[in-house]
């Protein structure tokens, strides 16, 4: 796999859809030496069931871990320090981590119980955990999901569970961006699996998931945020860690150059969609029709943009999205291939978020 490759699988079979990225990765060749220390770093922000949008889903380290063991790799660890106040402990049960880690024999590791030392980031010293540090081969496991105070957060922030809570208290009198940005440039990224199963639309501790039932896999955590923001519908210059990661030669957030490798298609009907209020309040304005999960949250997450900008007031016609229209004439306004009946519609199968704001500012009265 090369750094510019980005690698996309839908589906509700979320072990297997991990197996399936790291063969097409061919992460055991990218490991090599089988008695290498390798490790997953979750996310388990704090103690919350995956299904509410903060923290990674026990399935997919359930296929990492088989996937790892069936390529006979045998000296692997799991991960993660949730954020100050929360206990990585009862976050690591309440996300099933504890079954799946004894089913295949796997050691866990509380990085808030970790030792640490001081490291040269690029200019700013920065603590790391030692077991982090000691890693030789780093599984980063983000979610893909909103944040209050940095816009969106996946890869590079991912990186902030490997330092001490200390650390963690630092990065927030320093703004976040720039510790972030830094931090990237001594921790490892080795392989990034991306959960963008059911992200949160704005916090990081969950609360309202947008069902997208995906899993991507990267090479380079620069990439893997721009996409992230494109495919949320912002700007990375939205998220000022990414160009400055980019600066400090962490990665590159040029898509233009990406090569997006679809594994499957979005499968039929929305899967296990999952409506909390405000993603109701938002799919009010929409005419769903056997829509895929795929598709249905770009256009969430794009309403979302939307709605920070006031410009949902006083809409009248409803959105059209779905496989329903395929072959009909729909409504005024249509999202996705299977809208082009629409009077104005929006190709893709998915459009990405950004594109669908963009078109919807333009055409929806």
């Amino acid at each position: 796999m090369k750094r510019n490759d980005i690698l996309i699988i839908h589906g509700t079979d979320y072990k297997e859809m991990a197996k399936k990225i790291l063969t097409a990765a061919d992460v055991a060749s990218d490991i090599g030496d089988r008695g290498k220390r390798v490790a997953l770093k979750p996310n388990l922000v704090t103690a919350s069931d995956p299904s509410r949008g903060a923290t990674t889903h026990a399935e997919l380290l359930d296929g990492t871990l088989e996937y790892l063991k069936e390529n006979g790799f045998t000296n692997v660890v799991v991960m993660e320090g949730s954020w100050v106040g929360d206990n990585t402990q009862s976050a690591y049960r309440l996300a099933g981590y504890d079954r799946v880690l004894k089913k295949h024999g796997v050691p866990f590791i509380d990085l808030q119980r970790d030792s640490y030392h001081e490291y040269d980031a690029a200019g700013i010293p920065i603590n790391v955990c030692d077991q982090a540090a000691a890693v030789e081969y780093m599984i980063n496991m983000p979610v893909l999901k909103g944040h209050c105070q940095t816009v969106v957060t996946c890869a590079l922030k991912n990186a902030k569970g490997q330092i001490p809570n200390k650390e963690k208290r630092r990065f927030h009198t320093m703004g976040l961006h720039k510790p972030i940005a830094h931090l990237n440039t001594v921790v490892r990224n080795d392989f990034i699996l991306v959960d963008n199963i059911c992200g949160d639309l704005d916090f990081e501790e969950g609360g309202n998931p947008v069902v997208m039932n995906r899993v991507l896999g990267f090479k380079d955590p620069v990439l893997c945020d721009s996409y992230v923001c494109d495919s949320m519908g912002y700007s990375i210059q939205d998220v000022p860690y990414i160009p400055l990661a980019e600066k400090l030669g962490v990665g590159s957030s040029d898509l233009t150059k990406a090569n997006i490798i679809m594994l499957n298609e979005a499968a039929e009907g929305m899967g296990r969609f999952h409506m909390t209020r405000r993603v109701q309040q938002l799919a009010s304005y929409v005419d769903a029709k056997d829509a895929c999960s795929a598709c249905y949250g770009s256009l969430i997450y794009a309403l979302d943009r939307l709605n920070d900008e006031g410009l949902l007031r006083k809409k009248s016609s409803l959105i059209c999205i779905g496989q329903g229209y395929q072959g009909k004439e729909g409504g005024k306004i249509g999202i996705g291939r299977c809208t082009a009946g629409c009077e104005k519609n929006l190709m893709g199968c998915p459009p990405k978020a950004v594109d669908i704001a963009a078109f919807l500012r333009e055409n929806w009265d």
